[in-house]
């Protein structure tokens, strides 16, 4: 099964009110018009794309140490992934899925770190409940995730939302700015350019894991002849 079809399938049974789910539909409405609004605001098509230089950032890992983008390009390609936190299904399965890939991404010589705007508890929690190995680093008030390009503040209605629902945002945060990251994948080349760039303001829509492999294969090639 591909990680679109486990996130469509996660979402009828949300939708469906299967069990453990018994959301009263107002919650789906209120959920469907946010998106709808995040993708009619055009706000995707600014995000950094294939061929715009990304971002440095220096970012605390779940044990407090620094992680810097340049870091981590001079060892090879980087995957830089954004999620909303560790209190979204669709982003757990996500990472879920980026680790099932880990193993062709290291061979291809690449590496992987994930970034959300939660504090470094709620970072570790991602990676012990979803067994991943590799980083999760905490983007305090998205301000990298921002300079790609993601970044955008929830409404009020939302904000009403997730409070009912006990998602509260500044304390899995530490940030009371209540804006989140569109979830988003990039591949960084040597060069410090964007080889490769998914931006989705669907938070239930995601691409596959391995559609950055060719990108990433390429990278390598090239650095290698370099």
């Amino acid at each position: 099964m591909t990680l679109q079809q486990r996130l469509d399938a996660f979402k009828a049974d949300f939708r469906a009110g299967k069990p453990p789910f018994n959301a009263p539909a107002f919650i789906h409405r209120i959920m469907a018009r946010g998106t709808e609004e995040l993708i009619a605001s055009g706000a995707a098509s600014r995000a950094l794309k294939a061929g715009d230089r990304a971002p440095d950032f220096a970012l605390e890992a779940p044990d407090g140490s620094v992680v810097t983008a340049a870091a981590l390009i001079a060892r090879g390609p980087l995957i830089v992934s954004f999620y909303r936190g560790v209190w979204c299904p669709y982003c757990n399965m996500e990472l879920q899925a980026l680790q099932e890939a880990l193993p062709a991404f290291t061979a291809a010589g690449a590496q992987l770190v994930a970034i959300s705007p939660q504090n470094r508890v709620n970072s570790r929690k991602s990676v012990r409940e979803n067994a991943l190995d590799f980083p999760i680093l905490s983007d305090p008030g998205n301000a990298v995730a921002a300079r790609f390009g993601l970044r955008f503040a929830l409404p009020d209605y939302l904000i009403e939302l997730y409070q009912t629902l006990g998602n509260q945002l500044p304390a899995f945060n530490s940030d009371d700015s209540w804006t989140l990251p569109m979830p988003a994948r990039f591949v960084i080349g040597g060069d410090g350019r964007i080889a490769y760039a998914e931006v989705n303001p669907d938070y239930t829509r995601r691409p596959e894991p391995l559609d950055m492999l060719p990108v990433v294969e390429r990278l390598s090639r090239a650095t290698a002849t370099v």
